[in-house]
């Protein structure tokens, strides 16, 4: 079994701009120049795009339009849910109400 290399965290984020810089060339080719496995880069862009989203609130590569839009529905889902969290009780009062 292969000994595990541990690599710089800038050695990291360099592999994975170089990646993203370069959509021309093959995961594979990048890998092979850097001299490091196939598995361990798409790994590091994994972890890279999932730290990515997290700190942009999980809509990353949106367009501003499209964040807007979605902030927009994020509102009106609350509203909606609160509504019918509201329809829901008044259901359950007057069919208690109508039981009496």
């Amino acid at each position: 079994m292969a000994k595990r290399k541990n690599y710089p965290e800038e050695f990291k984020r360099d592999a994975v701009d170089l990646v993203r810089s370069s959509p021309d060339r093959s995961l594979t080719d990048i890998a092979h120049g850097l001299g490091i496995h196939l598995e361990t880069l798409r790994k590091w862009i994994r972890e890279d795009r999932t730290r990515v989203q997290a700190a942009d609130g999980g809509d990353a590569g949106m367009t501003p339009d499209a964040k807007e839009e979605l902030k927009r529905l994020r509102r009106e889902n609350a509203r909606l849910k609160e509504d019918n969290e509201i329809l829901r009780k008044a259901a359950a009062y007057f069919a208690r109400e109508t039981t009496r």
